[in-house]
């Protein structure tokens, strides 16, 4: 039993999969904006035709069903996060639960990432946008998510620095 609990470290800032699995959250977040790939957004910018008029029904798709949940489920996804957000924090930074404080540091971001989403699919849904209008709003949500996630995996690291730095090197 012993050596199932030293295969799957808990420790998650010294955990090379940690980092790994931080890397491909912050690049897929910044990939699909609103559920869209942003390739096909670049594609459909520069060749135009169908590819637009696909981008613009996948958008239209996603914007109302994100809508949607977030209309009839909304509050209790808040309430379920909010909970979820402080029971790691809380077991986190005052029990000093070291993968609790790793979830804490990838859910936060991305619940503010979701929050942005929502906010752009109602802009969305409640202009009728032009495709540059379109296009410009996408790329804009696109920039805010790479922002937030760039000043996440900057606070994780330090964070990580400062516990890897504070526990030692046998692990305290």
């Amino acid at each position: 039993m012993a050596t199932i609990f030293e295969l799957i470290d808990l420790r998650s800032f010294s955990n090379l999969w940690f980092w790994i699995a931080l890397a491909v959250v912050w690049s897929s977040a910044s990939h699909w904006v609103l559920g869209v790939p942003f390739d096909l957004v670049i594609r459909a910018h520069r060749k135009g035709g169908q590819i637009e008029a696909d981008l613009r029904d996948l958008i239209r798709i996603n914007v109302n069903r994100m809508l949607f949940i977030a209309d009839n489920a909304g509050v209790i996804v808040v309430g379920v996060l909010s909970f979820l957000l402080t029971v790691l924090g809380i077991l986190g930074f005052y029990y000093w639960v070291e993968f609790c404080q790793a979830l804490f540091l990838i859910a936060l971001p991305l619940s503010v990432v979701w929050l942005l989403s929502v906010r752009t699919a109602r802009r969305i849904s409640q202009q009728a946008l032009t495709v540059e209008a379109l296009y410009s709003r996408i790329r804009g949500l696109r920039l805010a998510i790479q922002a937030i996630g760039m000043m996440a995996v900057l606070v994780t690291s330090f964070w990580g620095m400062y516990v890897n730095a504070s526990l030692g090197v046998l692990g305290g």
